[in-house]
């Protein structure tokens, strides 16, 4: 799987270590940057890797902030990017197998690096309900035309 991986200053460390992981599990890793502790302005980062998750040059991406939150307002304004802020492995699950996200955010100066791995583990390795499920798939669905009718 191809994965896009951005962050500010506050995510470096965490996501070094994710892309560690992710190259271990085999995966094809993008880092959009930055890639230094100096102070950086997230959507120089998020949004470019955002657009390759969006246009289909990524199958998912991995965004690390101070608490996650930045990233996702910035990766939701992009169509076709349905992101989610996960800090336990449970809401990894659930992002993953009821509503489908395609983009993972996460909190560097939230949770510790052994849960934060975990929780790409999960995420990665969780498969959408929505092909054996109809209730997931007509949910998603929606959500996916109410992105469609905002693109402009």
């Amino acid at each position: 799987m191809k994965i896009a991986l951005a962050s500010d200053h506050a995510g470096v460390p965490l996501k070094l270590e994710i892309i560690e992981l992710l190259t271990s599990m085999g995966h094809d890793v993008h880092d959009f940057g930055t890639h230094t502790a100096d102070a950086a302005d997230l959507p120089d980062y998020v949004y470019p890797a955002a657009l390759a998750v969006s246009s289909g040059e990524a199958d998912r991406g991995i965004f690390v902030d101070g608490v996650g939150y930045g990233s996702a307002m910035i990766a939701n304004k992009v169509s076709g990017v349905f992101a989610a802020v996960c800090q336990d492995s449970f809401c990894a699950e659930l992002a993953r197998s009821h509503s489908n996200t395609n983009v993972l955010c996460l909190g560097g100066k939230i949770i510790g690096s052994a849960i934060a791995l975990e929780i790409v583990r999960v995420w990665i390795t969780t498969e959408w309900l929505g092909t054996a499920e109809e209730k997931y798939a007509r949910r998603v669905n929606k959500v996916v035309e109410i992105d469609r009718r905002h693109v402009k």
